[in-house]
């Protein structure tokens, strides 16, 4: 069971050197920006998460995120408690949810969730977006992948990575930021946008809940970017297999005209949302991904130790052995839902060239063809690039 949550580091936790402070236990993965490790902070036994980020990375982006979750006190909400600059890298120390992100969920089981646990977590979700547009910021990124549960079957946002202050003279943006395929019709127009360019991403992520993976996912990202502003709605594959208030839910998350679109607070009304089950009934699903990540790692050291048992090679070439297993899970991961984005667009006034805008956009894909497109080069000539082109 988890303990109750610790506010913050205390004082004198800051000022050691964080080796001192936490033992780092395994790595996690990817989040934006930097690596997320496993930790144990001494001074109490309690479990943390620690973003690791290397500092040439953009600072500005990393303190914002950094400045951004500190202001954020909520159960839907992943926690910050304080960071440290160790060598080159930023250590971001936060909260820890053993449930992992529902995307990995869904990877490692190979199952999507049900519609009764996809309203349990849509309401948890639909909850901390409330939060956060009420403090008057917006997410930006929503999607399954940075929606974290502990073990409890609490759902929490997490990876502010891109998250914006809105502020009342700021109110609109008209930067495109976010994946392609989450992307609500006018943050890719650029015509300014608020806090319900969220509630789009999330319906978009209870299509990507119930079907593995978001609409136009088979379609290269730079093309979805053009239909999604002029084709309707994307709606379910198979409607029939979903309730009407399910289809309802989505239905009013995705409207083209932001002005139309629902909010959070009204939302958290909606029929679908009203009759969610309780957290606990996502334990089972959580407890079953936990059990088969452990199997897999098992299997990882096992294959481990009967490589080096019959490797006569210098230790040089064993060093390289063992890091495989785990190296080749991480593809694995990757390529399981073909043509899926692993990063997170971020395009920057000052970044001049599409390309240095796309650079964490990696597409994996299986076709030939595709391949060099997968650089994204071969489609920067495209006619209408400038519709998310900015000076």
């Amino acid at each position: 069971l988890e303990r109750k949550p610790l506010k913050k580091l205390s004082e004198d936790s800051l000022t050691k050197q964080p080796e001192e402070v936490f033992d780092v236990l395994e790595k996690l993965g990817e989040g934006s920006y930097g690596s997320v490790f496993k930790a144990n902070y001494k001074e109490t036994g309690e479990i943390v998460a620690i973003k690791q980020v290397p500092v040439e990375s953009d600072l500005q982006e990393i303190i914002k995120e950094i400045s951004i979750m500190q202001q954020c006190n909520s159960p839907h909400v992943v926690r910050y408690y304080g960071s440290y600059f160790k060598n080159s890298d930023l250590w971001i120390v936060m909260e820890y949810c053993g449930g992992g992100s529902v995307s990995d969920i869904i990877r490692i089981r190979n199952k999507t969730l049900t519609e009764e646990e996809i309203a349990t977590v849509l309401q948890s979700t639909l909850k901390g977006l409330e939060y956060l547009h009420f403090m008057r910021k917006i997410h930006r990124d929503i999607k399954a992948g940075n929606i974290l549960l502990n073990t409890e079957g609490q759902a929490k946002l997490a990876d502010f990575g891109v998250a914006g202050q809105l502020t009342d003279t700021m109110a609109k943006r008209n930067t495109v930021i976010g994946t392609p395929f989450w992307m609500a019709p006018e943050v890719i127009q650029e015509i300014g946008y608020n806090c319900v360019a969220d509630i789009w991403s999330l319906g978009i992520t209870g299509i990507e809940m119930a079907e593995g993976k978001p609409p136009y996912a088979d379609i290269h990202p730079m093309r979805a970017i053009f239909m999604i502003p002029t084709n309707p709605p994307p709606t379910f594959r198979s409607p029939d297999l979903w309730s009407a208030n399910f289809q309802d839910f989505i239905s009013q998350c995705l409207v083209k005209n932001p002005e139309n679109r629902a909010t959070a607070t009204q939302l958290l009304q909606h029929p679908f949302i009203k009759s969610a089950k309780p957290n606990s009934i996502l334990r089972a699903l959580i407890q079953d991904a936990i059990e088969i990540k452990l199997k897999i790692q098992e299997e990882a050291e096992q294959r481990e130790q009967d490589e080096e048992e019959n490797s006569d090679e210098d230790e040089v070439d064993q060093g390289t052995m063992v890091r495989a297993p785990s190296e080749s899970g991480t593809i694995r991961a990757a390529g399981s839902l073909a043509g899926s984005l692993s990063g997170t667009m971020i395009e920057r006034a000052d970044t001049g060239t599409m390309q240095s805008q796309l650079g964490t956009m990696v597409i994996n894909s299986d076709d030939e063809d595709e391949q060099e497109a997968g650089t994204m080069k071969s489609e920067f000539t495209h006619p209408h690039s400038s519709v998310i082109h900015r000076q």
